[in-house]
């Protein structure tokens, strides 16, 4: 049973040590990240970042395939080096993802002065078909993340121990799946539209990245099922942090 434990000076400067660094890590890691997407731009985008996407040779593709999975690497080693336990490793993790994406965009709109808007539409991600939605959606689901991982910290902080129960992991997990599915439905519109049948995309040596997406340009995003699972997300996390919260006794 989880009991509420007398906090600590030393405990507290811990706490805001440790997600300070974590945050500065991520911050930069975001410029880092917006530095190579200013390059890329700047030779397959010289007029603004605009759909249909441009082909893309294998080399450089593959190259930025890589630099995107090394980067979630560094990120989760951050989490995993920052935590002290198995919960603080997965939410450290999310919080650092998280404010990675939004000074992401930060820093995209302070040196291209893009996104215009937060309605303005983005390619997200490219496993296993591009993802694309509005840059407010990936911002909101951040600060989903964010909120987690406060409430994660400040539990264990008072003496719970921080672990997701059953419902709340089902409603967690049932919201992402939701929302990835939003990511990439007009893609597989485009695809069922325009009869391909064989290859969604593929990354492969003899042919270009994008190749099968030639001609695609974002129509219609799914607004409702993208809001269903945001909301059965948040509503994990109400769920979460109000059994966080009820355990905590008042201080004298």
């Amino acid at each position: 049973m989880n009991t509420a434990v007398t906090l600590s000076p030393s405990r507290y400067r811990d706490i805001i040590r440790t997600l300070f660094w974590l945050t500065l890590f991520s911050i930069a890691m975001g410029y880092l990240e917006t530095s190579v997407v200013v390059y890329l731009r700047k030779l397959y985008y010289p007029d603004g970042f605009g759909f249909p996407l441009v082909k893309v040779p294998y080399d450089i593709a593959s190259t930025e395939f890589y630099r995107e999975l090394a980067t979630i690497i560094m990120l989760a080693g951050a989490g995993i080096m920052a935590g002290k336990n198995s919960q603080q490793r997965f939410v450290f993790f999310l919080y650092c993802f998280a404010v990675w994406d939004i000074f992401y965009y930060v820093f995209l709109y302070v040196l291209l002065g893009w996104p215009q808007s937060l309605f303005t539409w983005d390619i997200l991600f490219l496993i296993p078909v591009p993802w694309v939605g509005p840059v407010l959606c990936p911002v909101l689901v951040s600060l989903t993340m964010i909120t987690i991982a406060c409430v994660t910290v400040y539990g264990q902080w008072k003496g719970n121990s921080g672990k997701f129960s059953r419902v709340e992991k089902v409603m967690l997990l049932a919201g992402c799946v939701i929302i990835l599915v939003s990511f990439m439905w007009d893609y597989f519109q485009y695809v069922k539209a325009n009869g391909h049948g064989k290859s969604i995309w593929s990354l492969s040596s003899d042919k270009e990245l994008f190749s099968e997406a030639d001609g695609y340009v974002p129509m219609h995003f799914n607004w409702v099922m993208y809001w269903c699972g945001q909301i059965i997300l948040a509503g994990g996390v109400f769920i979460y942090a109000l059994r966080m919260y009820k355990w905590i006794k008042p201080e004298k």
